[in-house]
């Protein structure tokens, strides 16, 4: 009621955007609304003129927006209540989307950022879909027999309507007779009124799938913009959450007022906005459990949203032309197809453009025939994405911070496999990542994975050591339920993708361990063409020193920093075993841990090392064709 989400557990969030009813918890329009005709009411009960219930009104309005601050949905709600409120006493016709148009203005006006907010753009899309594609189809389709129901005895008011209202109205006015005469005589004289009820609920029922179909159709590519979800039960999901926000929100304003008068009333009302709470919880969960229903994508790209929102204005355009053509034809007493020839052509554009949205078929964004390693800036973490020369992908770890943890159905911090890993992967187009490796059971490499998992198709999860875990078990259980195979690799695994060779130093074997250890991580060794890459996980000195005794094949090029260069790592034996030209460390700004030790950077530096660190960097990206390497960061665009 007054925009305060701090109760809401982070998995019911979550199932709200599964569904694509996360506007349900946002305070918007229905609130002003149900606020404004409540105010209004109340004032026409006191007899008061028009001029001052306007003005009441508007001060509430303005009060309420003061209580739960500046969001643009509320702002948005409470300028048009404004403008409409100001119009009522001038006598004047308020244009819906006119009065949107003006709320967006006066919005940027006051504050032009505003314009690449997602919360302003979403909340003017959906209430400029209503107005521009909805009611227009709801004045051609439900509201002609709305009005057709009123005054339905009146006889001479029958020529009023079109040809097809009139028998509507003659065909009722012929059951509501059979049925009056079959019922007692006190009851009689309400026949009509008790069968118009259920039409009218059914109408009223349509307008809202209307309304629904026409917001998530003209919602869908902003949506899969910015969150890079598409719910295909939206349009179905939101015609129960819709109804059901709309008892409870006006309920929930008697239940505010009536715990200053009448407290035990306040209780009585409680249990029935709780049931309503239950249902509205129990409807969004089930249609969340549906499968394949809600599903992640990358963001459509530019060409396409400037494609899809021109045929949605063409549509709108045409559908408020007929509707406005077929008000006057209505008079005459003529009758229309439902959709003329333009609006199919227009809609069947617009439901093209629709499928490519949802369905995104197109290539990642990846540099065919080379080799890359991308050092995502993650903070205090590690996740490495790379891609081989013949389109084969792989995510080595998915980042997380210390301390942020579920408890008691709420996540404690940022979730870095869906804030900042999964954005980086659909940025470059990606739907599928052939292989997830997680190197260790550590918070800062397996936390955000989980969320990798849950938003992409994964074709293997690679594991070493299993480690007894909550964490790691929990990964490994939500593998198994989507499907995934997991494989333990230990030394002396080895690939071969497209001509890229990858072998596994370490571990040794995949025993189970009590708990998760530096010493467990998982070590890569990739070769592409002359260019070599050691991805190192968190080694530590001792690891180091046995792989230096064993010989493995420790050479390379471009090394992966063990241990976030830890002083407990990168220990000169090692480094003279691999020889790097470039170490990329992944480290977060000032953190706790003093990472990079000076002393270790210090000892690259001796070693004439170039050393890229994702905390003054950010994104470090290495490419190579198999002779020259290429390095990109993120804090400027520049390739040396």
């Amino acid at each position: 009621m007054l925009g305060d989400r701090s109760f809401l557990e982070s998995d019911v969030v979550t199932k709200f955007q599964q569904t694509s009813a996360y506007h349900v918890l946002v305070v918007a329009g229905l609130h002003v609304a149900a606020l404004l005709v409540f105010i209004l009411w109340l004032c026409r009960r006191l007899r008061l003129p028009l001029g001052a219930a306007s003005f009441l009104a508007l001060a509430v309005v303005a009060g309420y927006l003061l209580v739960v601050q500046d969001r643009p949905p509320i702002l948005r709600a409470a300028l048009m209540a404004a403008f409409y409120l100001i119009a009522r006493p001038l006598f004047r016709r308020v244009d819906l989307l006119n009065t949107i148009a003006l709320a967006a203005l006066a919005v940027l006006v006051w504050k032009p950022s505003a314009l690449t907010d997602p919360s302003f753009q979403l909340s003017f899309l959906a209430v400029g879909v209503i107005a521009g594609l909805a009611l227009p189809w709801i004045e051609r389709t439900s509201q002609p027999y709305r009005s057709g129901l009123a005054h339905l005895a009146d006889l001479t008011r029958d020529a009023t309507h079109s040809p097809r209202v009139t028998q509507f109205r003659i065909e009722l006015r012929a059951v509501t007779n059979r049925f009056a005469a079959h019922l007692p005589a006190h009851l009689a004289s309400h026949a009509g009124r008790i069968l118009s009820l259920p039409i009218r609920a059914g109408l009223r029922l349509w307008d809202i799938v209307v309304l629904s179909l026409a917001i998530q159709l003209g919602m869908m590519p902003s949506l899969a913009q910015q969150f890079h979800r598409v719910a295909l039960t939206g349009p179905i999901s939101n015609i129960p959450a819709v109804i059901l926000t709309g008892i409870i929100v006006p309920l929930g304003y008697v239940f505010l007022a009536l715990t200053f008068v009448w407290h035990s009333a306040a209780v009585a009302l409680s249990h029935l906005l709780s049931f309503c709470v239950a249902v509205l919880l129990g409807c969004v969960t089930w249609f969340s459990r549906l499968p394949r229903v809600s599903y992640r994508i990358p963001g459509p790209p530019v060409w396409l949203v400037i494609a899809f929102f021109s045929a949605l204005i063409l549509l709108a355009s045409i559908s408020r032309r007929e509707t406005r053509r077929r008000g006057k034809r209505a008079i005459r007493r003529r009758l229309l197809p439902f959709a003329t020839g333009p609006e199919r052509i227009a809609a069947a554009i617009l439901a093209a453009l629709a499928i490519l949205v949802v369905s995104y078929p197109f290539a990642p964004r990846l540099q065919r025939g080379k080799f890359e390693m991308t050092a995502l800036d993650v903070g205090q973490g590690d996740s490495i994405f790379v891609a081989f020369p013949n389109g084969r992908t792989m995510l080595v770890d998915g980042g997380g911070l210390a301390g942020s943890e579920w408890f008691s159905g709420y996540r404690s911090g940022p979730d870095i496999g869906e804030e900042v890993v999964s954005p980086y992967l659909w940025s470059r187009g990606l739907k599928r990542l052939d292989v997830v490796a997680l190197t260790h059971a550590d918070h800062d490499h397996i936390d955000g994975l989980l969320a990798v998992l849950q938003n992409f198709r994964v074709g293997q999860l690679w594991v070493g050591r299993d480690q007894d875990k909550p964490e790691f078990k929990s990964l490994i259980a939500e593998a198994h339920a989507l499907g995934i195979p997991v494989l333990h690799e230990t030394a002396g695994a080895r690939f071969n993708w497209g001509g890229t060779i990858g072998e596994v130093l370490w571990p040794q074997d995949w025993h189970a361990v009590s708990s998760a250890s530096n010493a467990d991580s998982l070590v890569m060794h990739i070769i592409d063409g002359d260019r070599k890459f050691l991805l190192t996980g968190d080694i530590e000195h001792d690891v180091e020193s046995k792989l230096v005794a064993e010989d493995a094949p420790l050479g390379a090029d471009v090394l992966k920093v063990p241990h976030h260069g830890s002083k407990t790592s990168s220990s000169e034996p090692f480094l003279e075993a691999v020889r790097p030209k470039l170490a990329v460390v992944s480290v977060g700004q000032y953190n706790p841990f003093g990472h990079p030790a000076p002393s270790v950077v210090e000892r690259y530096e001796r070693d004439g090392v170039r050393l890229l660190r994702t905390d003054r960097d950010g994104a470090l990206t290495v490419i190579t064709d198999g002779h020259q390497l290429s390095v990109r960061r993120f804090a400027d665009s520049n390739c040396n």
